[in-house]
């Protein structure tokens, strides 16, 4: 399933990531950690693979259309982990 989404949305998903998680979602996915870095606008291809993202010049940083969503949504659940435990009552 394709995505459109903001570079600088994009971006700014990456940056709220915890310490960690780009390793443990190529970890998961059995992928190297810089196609990872890569699908979050790296640009490093000698390490890492492309991985259909296709940025297109314009207001916010661009559009990115996402061929695949997979490393976007499990980046989403990470998030909504971290934000779950920042809201659990503290003992």
């Amino acid at each position: 399933m394709t995505k459109t989404i903001s570079f600088n949305e994009l971006r700014r998903i990456k940056d709220s990531l915890p310490d960690g998680s780009s390793h443990r979602i190529a970890d998961e996915l059995g992928i190297s950690v810089e196609t990872v870095r890569n699908y979050f606008g790296g640009q490093n291809f000698k390490e890492g693979n492309s991985c259909g993202i296709h940025i297109e010049p314009g207001p916010d940083g661009g559009l990115v259309v996402l061929d695949d969503t997979t490393i976007l949504n499990r980046a989403l659940q990470i998030l909504g982990e971290t934000q779950g435990e920042s809201e659990a009552p503290q003992a």
